[in-house]
């Protein structure tokens, strides 16, 4: 990606069209989205491709859809379903409590992520992930990725809350195609709870 449209991207989300501030559950949380940013100039010399970054407000409830594709290039967003880890909801209130970086906690980390390869696992098609801030720099050997799961579905979220991963982004299969397109190899995804 060029300097200028990268600048552009950033210049057009300083002021967000209003529908991305709207009090909805697709609309980013502005505080989320401004620390977003600054993980990816943070990390800038890592991501090779800044046209499209991956949000996720765990600050939202499972049940609602909380995994943003955001396009810094146009600035439109599409949200998605997004699983968090056992480890993070010991209750499995649908609600993240807690983050690790742990091995074996089963627990979602927050932070700065590098899309990596992807591959056929466990769980299908799936995209490894590089952790790149202390908080998640477990992540490779964690083997925290994205993928999906029948625990990740439209029917799971309107009965009050979907399954739980293993620390995984864990999306629906119907969505599993398209983020690991536009979030392919070389992008920002960029968790917390604002």
């Amino acid at each position: 990606m060029n300097r200028r449209l990268f600048l552009g991207g950033l210049a057009a989300l300083a002021a967000p069209p209003a529908r991305l501030l709207a009090a909805t559950p697709e609309a980013i949380n502005p505080a989320l989205r401004d620390r977003a940013l600054a993980a990816l100039a943070r990390h800038r010399t890592q991501i090779v491709h800044a046209d499209v970054i991956g949000i996720v407000d765990y600050a939202r409830p499972s049940r609602q859809p909380r995994f943003h594709l955001l396009d810094l290039v146009s600035g439109q967003t599409e949200t998605l379903l997004v699983a968090h880890g056992k480890g993070s909801d010991p209750a499995h209130s649908g609600w993240l409590e807690r983050f690790s970086n742990t091995s074996g906690s089963n627990a979602s980390s927050d932070g700065a992520f590098l899309t990596a390869n992807a591959y056929i696992g466990r769980h299908g098609r799936s995209m490894r992930l590089k952790g790149l801030e202390p908080c998640n720099d477990a992540a490779l050997a964690r083997a925290i990725v994205v993928h999906s799961a029948d625990y990740v579905t439209a029917d799971r979220a309107a009965a009050g809350k979907l399954g739980r991963s293993l620390g995984c982004f864990t999306v629906t299969a119907q969505d599993l195609p398209k983020v690991l397109t536009r979030l392919g190899a070389g992008r920002l995804l960029y968790s917390d709870k604002v």
